[in-house]
């Protein structure tokens, strides 16, 4: 079956906005009157997506119907939706656009023109979403370098390891009331001599430029030697491929600079408004839905998927309305109302759901606020939470540099649509599937912990709390240390001074970027908090591992301007970078001394991060208790050194007089966060910031890259590498081949996630990646991670199956090994994969529930074709990673309902035959004869004619390469 020609069949409903000859819009509220006003906002968004691309085939008229009944098909049909644009980051965008290239050269193979292959919708990449700190506080750490390849090596030609403090020129001021000199400001805060362009540092007594911190300059170094591959490849993408954006190294993390840099609001297309939307390769899309941007984060093959005109498909959600009346108290930061939300939302059970706020509480949040809120969907579960656009995002666009004249149009667009809340009584609220609601009055400071975000603690009961933690019995909460170990203490001598380490003992606080980045009043309120906590002579123990990872430039930019960057400095708190780090375990190791003291004495030692993961040894595997807080209490427990500590009561320290320091007399009050927010958080520089993202930096500037139609593939790169989706492609599909003969590779239980199938993480030294990297020349030093590699399918099919937890039931035991039935030999699944392969013996794989649960990951399904699997028969499927195994050619078969492999008698020794029906048909039951002569049923769990004509076409990448030709 071929899809029709584009064009909507609700071609009628579009009008001229306010009389335009040019700008013309869906006009939905047509389509259903009352029906459409009773809708929520997010479904709206849903709703004219699908009449904007109603084609008859991808979108038909029945799912433009089914969303416009939302509040009787909710739960119950599966809709389309195409979203305006697409979001990647470094790690998941590089197969993406690897395929593309690929598909290149499948095109001209063909007798296409490669020049036609483009991504069909606006397509945004970043390329440094992902930071390995390999300096901190502006020294080496000592640990092997898990980026691969000699630090010393990698650096020095590109700068000194050794520098020395140097004094900054004041330019002429002659009223300086301090010094300008960095080393004084910061800790070993020498500058290099070749600097990265990026945004300036600003002296704090007269906001006069000096250079970049010395760990941002160091750490992208060591990035632009150890990803020199990849960012080619990236930057001749970026060339030659149309709807194209990439994101220069050095300008911030995925979802930050969507917020900052990207996001439209409305689209403008030639002659046509739309809404803007989002999906992408990040769970932090959701981040946008608070500027009244549908997004959320998917898959790789959904995100090609869309990247190649296919849409996202989804249940038509349920919508919760969460109503927010009153106002928080003075002492509670935005943190404070994200971690109260989410707590409540978590116990209401809005796991894949949709979110939507409104009450008399949303005008009094700022954008930043709800963007804030909206970030940590993945942590209560629902797929996004959105705020529909009020007169507060008007006044922060036009704040942020919106032409005046777009904001204009954007507001009448969205009025005529009804996508514009203004303030209107409960009574014109739109119909939810239920409403929860929240009193701002009733959110106090607080944190999250020890191991999970939805254990809020208030501050006050923090102390108490820990030491409650302490008593209990291992489990999500309690650590059942015995009652005379709690009052251990144990010295450790570090840079030549003796300190004491106990339960409760800080040894990470990090300022990262996930969660609050995108606010700058929690920003702010961190530095001015160390600002006077430095004034009063306070200061963070030297063995703590402190960081500061903004999410983007713009935060760098705030914090110098308003002078307090050097103080966060003072106190450890240096800019590492822009991207993940800490919160996915990239944090600098652990002094050796502190790493002997929480072993020899069974530490519950702490890490205390800005954050919205902090599960058991996430941050470091020797750190139990982990907190998620706020920028200020991160500063803040950091400076106490413990979280066994009652801030009412307990100081923080002393100052130089010896009189004690109490957190509420350094706590900036909210006029002086709201004076500086509006003197620094300005128009002016989010118009740098966005002039820095399109002239880039130097390094990226002058980084060589290919213009060629055809990516110069080098067969040496061991980063990039043309995949083989397309080495027997035709120009017309064969017909459905029978699977006859097929051994199992793995016969596997319940559960299984993808975390078991897809490659992640380091790689290990006895791996078959590793065998494969070593055979190349490579060292482990130099292995990187599977994540570094995703542009290389060779290493990445090597990881496939490749985690230690696997339970394969040949095995016995968790091991990524299976059986070679032919030979008898216990191997890697690779090697058996491999030998089967050449053996031309097809493969299957049997599993039980839930197959395929967890993340959704694109390699969970690449992985398993390019080793020879046809077919996976389980008792049932993680929806996303059956559409995955579609989109690449595998076909997903189901057991009948109550049976599985175990109650049929199957051992998995059996080789197994099946063939399909040329009118194959959603949900068609086939037979499965095996070479015991059992013969049983299964369903092919195909759910529409658009999944059966991309199976029938070898999976997507081979059907959209087709379309080219």
């Amino acid at each position: 079956m071929d899809a029709p020609s584009a064009g909507s069949a609700f071609e009628d409903l579009i009008e001229a906005l306010n009389d335009s000859t040019v700008t013309k819009f869906f006009n939905l509220p047509k389509l259903g009157g009352t029906k459409y006003d009773a809708l929520p906002y997010s479904i709206r968004v849903l709703l004219e997506a699908a009449v904007r691309n109603c084609d008859g085939f991808l979108v038909k008229k029945e799912d433009v119907m089914n969303i416009l009944d939302w509040k009787n098909k909710q739960n119950n049909v599966e809709v389309p939706f195409l979203p305006a644009r697409v979001l990647l980051q470094d790690f998941t965008g590089i197969p993406a656009m690897v395929d593309f290239a690929a598909m290149r050269e499948a095109v001209k193979t063909l007798g296409g023109d490669p020049k036609n292959v483009h991504p069909a919708c606006p397509t945004d990449l970043t390329v440094d979403h992902s930071l390995q700190i390999d300096f901190s506080k502006c020294a080496i750490q000592n640990a092997p370098n898990p980026g691969g390849g000699d630090l010393q090596k990698t650096t020095s030609k590109l700068s000194p390891l050794k520098v020395q403090p140097r004094k900054v020129s004041c330019r002429g001021q002659t009223t300086c009331r301090g010094p300008c000199d960095t080393g004084e400001l910061g800790r070993n805060s020498g500058k290099f001599s070749a600097q990265i362009e990026n945004t300036p540092i600003l002296c704090p007594f007269h906001l006069q430029p000096v250079p970049e911190p010395e760990t941002v300059l160091k750490n992208q170094e060591v990035e632009f030697g150890r990803n020199r591959e990849r960012l080619q490849f990236f930057k001749w993408s970026s060339k030659v491929f149309k709807n194209v954006t990439l994101i220069p190294p050095g300008t911030g993390m995925a979802h930050q600079v969507n917020l900052e840099y990207l996001s439209r609001v409305v689209f403008e297309g030639e002659d046509l408004f739309f809404p803007d939307s989002v999906v992408g390769t990040d769970s932090h899309i959701t981040m946008v839905n608070g500027l009244g941007i549908l997004g959320w984060g998917v898959g790789g093959i959904e995100t090609e998927a869309v990247m190649l005109g296919l849409p996202v498909s989804l249940t038509l959600p349920e919508v919760v309305g969460c109503e927010l009346i009153g106002s928080s108290s003075s002492l509670a930061t935005s943190i404070d109302v994200v971690l109260g939300i989410t707590k409540h939302l978590r116990q209401a059970g809005v796991a894949g759901k949709f979110v939507e706020f409104f009450g008399s509480g949303v005008p009094q949040l700022s954008v930043t606020d709800r963007t804030t809120i909206a970030n940590m969907c993945p942590e209560y579960g629902a797929i996004l939470s959105f705020f529909p656009v009020d007169n507060v995002t008007l006044k922060h666009l036009e704040h942020t540099g919106f032409d005046k004249e777009k904001l204009t149009s954007m507001e009448a667009y969205l009025k005529a649509v009804k996508l514009f809340r203004s303030d209107q009584s409960s009574s014109a609220e739109p119909e939810y599937s239920q409403i929860i609601q929240i009193n701002l009055n009733s959110i106090i400071p607080s944190v999250s912990g020890p191991k999970r975000p939805q254990d809020r603690v208030a501050v006050s009961d923090m102390k108490s709390d820990f030491q409650a933690c302490l008593n209990e019995k291992v489990g999500f909460k309690g650590f059942q240390i015995a009652t005379e170990k709690q009052n251990d203490i144990v010295p450790i001598q570090y840079e030549g001074i003796e300190y004491k380490l106990s339960h409760g003992s800080v040894v990470i606080a990090a300022v990262i970027s996930c969660t609050n980045n995108c606010n700058p009043s929690v920003m702010l309120a961190a530095g001015l908090l160390a600002k006077k906590a430095v004034e009063a002579g306070l200061q963070v123990k030297p063995y703590i591992r402190t960081s500061l990872s903004p999410g983007s430039g713009m935060v760098t930019h705030y914090l110098s301007s308003s002078g307090v960057l050097p103080y966060l400095s003072k106190l450890g708190f240096e800019v590492v970078g822009y991207g993940c780090s800490t919160c996915v375990g990239n944090t600098a190791p652990l002094p050796e001394a502190v790493l002997n003291a929480i072993k020899e004495g069974d530490l519950v030692a702490c890490g205390v991060l800005s954050g919205n993961k902090n599960f058991e040894g996430r941050l470091c595997d020797c750190v139990r208790a982990n907190y998620l807080a706020s920028p200020p209490l991160v500063v803040a427990y950091a400076i106490a050194g413990t979280v066994n500590i009652d801030f009412q009561t307990e100081p923080l320290g002393t100052d130089l007089q010896g009189r004690n320091i109490y957190l509420h007399d350094i706590w900036p009050n909210r006029e002086e966060l709201h004076k500086v927010e509006e003197e620094h958080v300005i128009f002016s520089m989010f118009k740098e910031l966005k002039e820095k993202m399109e002239k880039g930096n130097k390094r990226w500037n002058s980084l060589d890259a290919p213009d060629s139609v055809l990516f110069p593939w080098d067969s040496k790169s061991t980063y990039i590498r043309c995949p083989s989706f397309f080495d027997k492609l035709a120009k017309q599909p064969v017909s459905l081949q029978p699977i006859e003969n097929a051994h199992v590779l793995l016969y596997l239980g319940d559960c299984v996630t993808t975390d078991h199938i897809s490659p992640a993480g380091s790689i290990a030294r006895s791996s078959a990646a590793a065998k494969y990297l070593t055979n190349r020349g490579l060292t482990p030093r130099e292995f990187n991670s599977y994540g570094a590699r995703r542009g290389n399918d060779a290493v990445m099919t090597r990881g496939t199956f490749a985690n230690i937890k696997l339970l394969n039931k040949f095995i016995g035991k968790p091991a990524p090994k299976t059986l070679h039935f032919p030979s008898g030999q216990t191997l890697d699944v690779f090697e058996a994969a491999e030998l089967y392969q050449r053996e031309g013996i097809p493969l299957i794989i049997l599993a039980g529930k839930k197959y395929g649960s967890g993340n959704s990951r694109d390699w969970a399904a690449k992985g398993p074709y390019l080793m020879g699997v046809k077919a996976v028969i389980a008792e049932s499927y993680e929806k996303i990673h059956k559409d995955h195994l579609i989109g690449i050619g595998i076909a997903p078969l189901q057991f009948l309902p109550g049976e599985s492999a175990s109650s049929l008698g199957l051992s998995g020794r059996e080789q197994f035959s099946l063939s399909f029906p040329e009118d194959l048909s959603p949900g068609v039951t086939l037979n499965v004869k095996t070479s015991t002569g059992k013969v049983f049923s299964v369903i092919a769990s195909f759910e529409n004619d658009v999944e059966i004509t991309l199976y029938k076409h070898g999976g997507l990448l081979n059907y959209v390469a087709r379309k080219f030709s």
